[in-house]
């Protein structure tokens, strides 16, 4: 639809008309050698292209409307998971869902079909490890936001082993749902889940719990077994007696460091419909031993079973304390080098009880945490090079802690300074003071409301170690405070666990880093790997090439490398199997090859095997609450039938465009074309 809109007012165009008649009138009416029937014709000529000429001076705009037909679409979408590899012949599934999408076609839709992970298919594959059947959907209905979506037939078994169920999401189109797969529950045992620490300390023994399902068995005796290196180090036999859930708890010796396989076997019973879920391998990596966290104290204190709980919290530390006279703590554990941190609870007591130990300590690379209390002799801090100077040693002040937000060697808890404000105050030395220039402030004295730049909590690097002092004491009203308002001690706890572990942990000079970002990754995702390389500042610097070497566990050998470059310090190695896998990685800084080495796994995923019994009690309700039919897999012509019953609506949109008359090209012929007629009529009827 085609129309004529103007910039200025429409009665500008009887001006114009008048404008073009008028000047035909003044040249045509004189004498002329041509008929008066001719005149009249090159009057109307003249007088037309006049006012069109004229008519351009007005503006004239065409609008043009134009209506744009759009089909409703239907997405098809196969649950292709390895759950239903077994169920569903391939070939077949492939031939009804071309046929069904042709049939749609014809009736007026317009139709894609895809999987779970929203690609196109052209053969089914049923190899997915997971099954997220809501995922699926939302990120359908996502992509099809603006579009004529008409509706979504799911073809699967409605098992899923991933994200939330689709009954909890709003949906916006109805979903018809097509039933694949046995809903009949087959005699089977299921290896349902193996529970066990990842990480287990040499010498030491770690538990093992494997949880037993049971299908249709009765008064059978199931057997689970844990083998490593194809032997069995542990078996374990029980009879089902008509129960449907059995546990099988090992305790398994850690004996050789570095990631150790496990593989925990069911074994098979008489009549088993799957025996793909009744074997599972787990990765334990076998460690040395556990920080240790040094606490020294010239006497007992509540301050110490907070930091304790703290502490022991944590499974890779072990936490020991010292208090002279009181406690027998192994004279081994009391050299430096012992111990990742020491802590100094309230250090240079009025009888110096810990000041030896102190000085035994500070000579060393050991990584200090000095809390200073009410008993710490403050004028003997600078004597005995701890670089803190205060005005004064007897008035207190009663403060609260606050965030520092210049600090950003870790991050505290979001609610930390509204937990904080809540805390009760801590008497702390009055005054300002002096510390390291160095230094780096975690958090900050609050007084009453008012927050001063005064330090309660800094650390300062010494020679390569680190050193911080907490000043104050009652932490542990502090937690049981923050356990009083929630329940919980998470920002407690939060805060002094990562504190300990930002101090205990050292500082890697290293010019070249290469590590995976995680210690475990799926087979169903890429190992990823991050390298960093830094000049003699410790800035960052690329361009540096990097070489991998992979060793899986039989000992094949892969290389692969890449460049360093700005936002590509990552890489990428996909396709790994199952398995432990030793890395190493080096590259070359100042005609200097540095290396760097270390280990990874790569872990089945086996969780499609867990439930093999459709759920078409789900898929019922998912077509009804969205206003959709559930139907059989042997039920695909009633589908067809019933959307051959209903119109498919297309979605009508309208487009504007507007285009300036002086534009269009055929109104510039049309003049060109009356001026040029008229010429020539002229000219050969003989005038000038």
């Amino acid at each position: 639809m085609q129309q004529l809109i103007f910039e200025s007012h429409p009665i500008f165009i009887l001006l114009c008309a008048i404008i073009g008649v008028g000047y035909a009138f003044v040249l045509y009416q004189s004498k002329h050698p041509w008929s008066e029937k001719i005149n009249r014709w090159l009057f109307a000529g003249r007088a037309i292209s006049v006012f069109l000429i004229s008519f351009l001076l007005v503006g004239p705009i065409l609008k043009l409307i134009n209506q744009i037909y759009e089909k409703p679409e239907v997405v098809l979408v196969l649950d292709n998971s390895s759950s239903l590899k077994d169920k569903i012949d391939s070939v077949k599934i492939q031939h009804e869902l071309s046929q069904i999408a042709n049939q749609l076609k014809e009736t007026g839709y317009t139709v894609s079909i895809k999987n779970l992970s929203g690609s196109e298919i052209e053969k089914p594959k049923f190899n997915f490890k997971t099954s997220d059947i809501n995922g699926a959907l939302k990120n359908i209905q996502a992509n099809y936001e603006d579009k004529n979506l008409n509706s979504i037939i799911v073809f699967t078994d409605g098992i899923y082993n991933t994200g939330v169920s689709p009954l909890y999401s709003p949906w916006r189109v109805p979903i018809q749902t097509v039933g694949l797969g046995d809903t009949i529950e087959h005699p089977d045992l299921i290896l349902k889940n193996v529970a066990y620490n990842k990480i287990a300390y040499q010498g030491n023994q770690f538990p093992v719990r494997a949880e037993v399902a049971i299908q249709n068995l009765n008064q059978t005796d199931v057997s689970v077994s844990v083998f490593k290196s194809g032997s069995i180090i542990a078996q374990q036999k029980k009879n089902v007696s008509n129960k449907s859930f059995l546990t099988f708890d090992f305790l398994i010796d850690a004996k050789d460091k570095g990631i150790a396989r496990y593989e925990i076997v069911v074994g098979n019973a008489v009549g088993e419909s799957s025996l793909k879920n009744n074997r599972r391998n787990i990765f334990v990596d076998v460690v040395e031993g556990k920080k240790k966290i040094l606490l020294v104290a010239p006497a007992p204190h509540p301050d110490i079973k907070a930091l304790r709980e703290v502490v022991e919290k944590n499974s890779n530390y072990e936490f020991v304390v010292h208090i002279p006279g009181i406690s027998k703590t192994d004279s081994k554990l009391l050299a430096p080098g012992q111990a990742e941190l020491v802590i100094f609870h309230q250090p240079f007591d009025a009888d110096m009880k810990t000041a030896t130990l102190y000085n035994a300590f500070s000579k060393s690379k050991t990584s200090l945490l000095l809390v200073i209390g009410s008993k710490t002799n403050l004028r003997a801090l600078p004597s005995n090079n701890i670089p803190l100077q205060f005005e004064s040693t007897f008035q207190k002040d009663e403060v609260t802690p606050f965030v520092n937000s210049a600090f950003h060697d870790f991050d505290f808890a979001e609610t930390s300074n509204t937990m904080f404000s809540r805390f009760p105050p801590t008497h702390v030395p009055f005054g300002k003071f002096s510390y390291p220039q160095n230094a780096k402030v975690l958090l900050n004295q609050r007084i009453g409301t008012v927050q001063t730049d005064r330090p309660m909590l800094l650390s300062w690097d010494d020679n390569g170690r680190k050193i911080a002092v907490f000043i104050g004491e009652g932490l542990w009203r502090w937690r049981l405070e923050e356990y009083d308002l929630t329940e919980k001690t998470e920002v407690f706890d939060g805060t002094f666990s990562k504190l300990i572990q930002y101090l205990s942990t050292l500082d890697d000079k290293k010019k070249f880093k290469f590590a995976p970002i995680q210690n475990e990754f799926s087979e169903t995702t890429p190992a990823i790997f991050e390298g960093q390389v830094y000049n003699d500042l410790f800035e960052k610097t690329y361009g540096h090439k990097i070489e991998i070497q992979l060793k899986d566990e039989s000992g094949k050998i892969s290389n692969y490398n890449y460049t360093l470059s700005a936002g590509g310090e990552k890489y990428e190695i996909g396709g790994l199997k199952e398995g432990s896998y030793q890395y190493t990685a080096s590259t070359l800084i100042n005609a200097k090859k540095e290396i760097v080495s270390g280990q990874f796994l790569v872990a089945e995923q086996n969780i499609e095997q867990q439930n093999l019994v459709a759920d078409f009690g789900l898929l019922r309700k998912l077509a009804t609450q969205t206003g959709g039919k559930f139907y059989k897999a042997n039920q695909v012509d009633v589908l067809l039938s019933d959307y051959q019953k209903t119109e498919a609506k297309s979605l009508v949109h309208s487009e504007e465009k507007f285009s300036p008359l002086v534009q269009a090209q055929w109104f510039f012929f049309l003049i060109l074309c009356l001026i040029s007629v008229e010429w020539f009529l002229r000219k050969y009827l003989g005038s000038y």
